[in-house]
């Protein structure tokens, strides 16, 4: 019998956004903590390797504090408004809000795959 990753992480992914595990509370007696990763540009068709290799680490970090008893604020958004975006419209011949909207869809669904402890009711 194998190890049924897919079954393992779609198990937990689903409880930690049912339970949303992650949320930080605005009324809280814990203290306080922030961790704030760089927002990736939606302008590609996904994430490359570069993004989680940054993103693992503040996870890491965020998931420490909350361990040590920190309400914990770990929101992911994008930067969306840019040159890049702009320039990944123009090589589609999409519009940029279209290809925007695409593109954050994606990254969210992929972000969410790899299992990040993100605060989504706060993305930005």
């Amino acid at each position: 019998m194998g190890y049924d990753f897919r079954k393992i992480e779609s198990k937990w992914q689903k409880f930690w956004k049912e339970k949303k595990t992650f949320k930080a509370e605005n009324k809280s007696d814990k203290p306080k903590f922030y961790v704030l990763d760089m927002f990736p540009y939606p302008s590609g068709a996904g994430l490359h390797v570069g993004h989680p290799l940054g993103y693992i680490a503040s996870d890491i970090y965020a998931r420490y504090k909350r361990h040590e008893g920190f309400n914990v604020l770990h929101p992911m958004g994008y930067d969306a408004y840019g040159l890049p975006a702009e320039q990944y419209a123009i090589q589609t011949g999409t519009h940029p809000e279209e290809t925007t909207n695409k593109n954050i869809k994606r990254y969210r669904e992929q972000l969410d795959k790899i299992g990040f402890s993100y605060d989504w009711d706060r993305e930005v």
